[in-house]
Parts: structure tokens; sequence; C-alpha cells
């Protein structure tokens, strides 16, 4: 963890102890932690919604991103635009404005601009691109936040309390839990302890991405015998005619 002295004191329960001046996080706090947010988070997933992610810090961006692209879940890695939950309509429509950059700069008339023209258009796109590339397939709000060090990303973490949408994040001693829904006690500065849990994270949500799947194709099936039924049934009717 961090410094004694740059400590929040509702982190006390997951605190093991102190050494040389810095607090030492509680492991088995954390692996307690990390199960009970498993489960509600393969719950969400397996339900079909999606999970938005959020890392800021230069440390987590890569790790994050990554993760997210591998589960095709949202990500917002570059800067966290207020009011990205709470105004979600003006950000569609942002997100609107993006993909009909990307029309034009596909279509014969955008090599017909000036040069200028052209410049600032694909500018424009690039600006979009970075700060809201991640959440471009989301279509309606996500059904929970997965967020790295609450206490850079304070304003996400308001935003989903406003909403009601829970958050499930690493949380270091520095940090107050008590916003959090599925607090993870853990340090959110060092790449190895992030890249840990963020891939923990990641093969829950793989695990109820394919559960879910199974789920369907279990039902497909069921459907499609019902129908045979059916059919056998109406044509031993017809038969008995």
């Amino acid at each position: 963890g961090h410094l004694t002295r740059k400590w929040d004191p509702k982190m006390a329960p997951y605190i093991f102890m102190e050494k040389n001046g810095i607090h030492v996080i509680d492991l088995n706090k954390t692996i307690e932690c990390l199960d009970k947010a498993s489960f509600a988070l393969k719950n969400i997933v397996r339900s079909g919604r999606k999970v938005l992610f959020v890392a800021t810090k230069k440390q987590a961006q890569d790790v994050v991103t990554e993760e997210a692209k591998r589960l095709n879940m949202p990500f917002v890695t570059d800067r966290w635009l207020g009011g990205m939950l709470t105004n979600f309509a003006t950000i569609r429509k942002s997100l609107k404005k993006m993909s009909s950059i990307d029309k034009l700069m596909k279509d014969e008339a955008y090599l017909n601009l000036a040069k200028r023209e052209r410049l600032m258009i694909s500018r424009e796109k690039e600006k979009l691109e970075r700060v809201l590339g991640g959440i471009s397939d989301l279509n309606r709000l996500p059904a929970a936040l997965f967020v790295i060090d609450v206490k850079r990303e304070h304003i996400a973490v308001k935003e989903a309390q406003k909403l009601n949408i829970p958050v499930f994040a690493m949380v270091d001693t520095n940090s107050d839990p008590t916003g959090v829904d599925f607090p993870v006690p853990a340090n959110d500065d060092a790449f190895k302890s992030i890249s840990l849990i963020t891939s923990q994270i990641g093969k829950v949500i793989e695990e109820a991405l394919m559960e879910r799947k199974k789920d369907k194709e279990e039902a497909n099936l069921k459907k499609e015998e019902e129908a045979k039924k059916k059919a056998d049934e109406k044509e031993t009717i017809e038969e008995s005619k």
C-alpha cells in the first residue's frame, strides 16, 4: 500500500500491518473481496449486459485496454469526460458524429475536399477516437463499472453512484472504499498488481460469456425439440384421420 501518513482510515479493515512506514494490505481480505466481486460480476455478464472498464492512469492503460478489447467490453483509458454516464444522451451524439465522420472518410467525396478540410476532419476523428473509441459500441448505459484507482476516477464513481450502477474497483490504502459496491483491496499503482487483478476479472467475465453462450445454445436446442415434437404430433393426428 501507501505510506502510513497517506492512508484513509476507512481502509483499516483491509490493512494487515505497518512496515517501514508503509501499510501492508491483508491478502486474505483481497482474495475474499475478489471472490465476492467475481460472483456478482458473473451474474451481471451472464445476463448479457456490459461492464465498462475505467483506468486512465499510465501504468494501467495498456493492460485494461487489451483485456477489455479481448472480451469485447467498453473501456475508457484516455480521460473520463464529465457526464459520460449522467449525460449519456450527449455522449451518444458524439458517438454518432464519430461514426458519420468514419462514413465520410470512406466516401469518394472526401477525397475531393481541400487538403485543409481533410486535415481538420481527420484531426477531429482522432480526437473523438482517442476519448470515445473504447465506448463506440455502447448504445446504452453499462450494467457495472470496473475501476482502477477510485481516488483518481472519483468522477466516474460518483456518476455510477447517482445512477445506481454497481462499481467494482481496485482500492489502495489511500482511498475511501465506502463509495464502492465491491472493493478489492490491492496496490493500484504497481503494473504487476493491476495486471494480476485485471486478468482475474477478465477470466471471470470470459467464463460468464461462455456460460451465456451455452445457455443460449441449450435454449435454442430446446425450442427446436419442442417444434419437432409438435410437428410429429400434428403428423400423427393427420395420419389417424
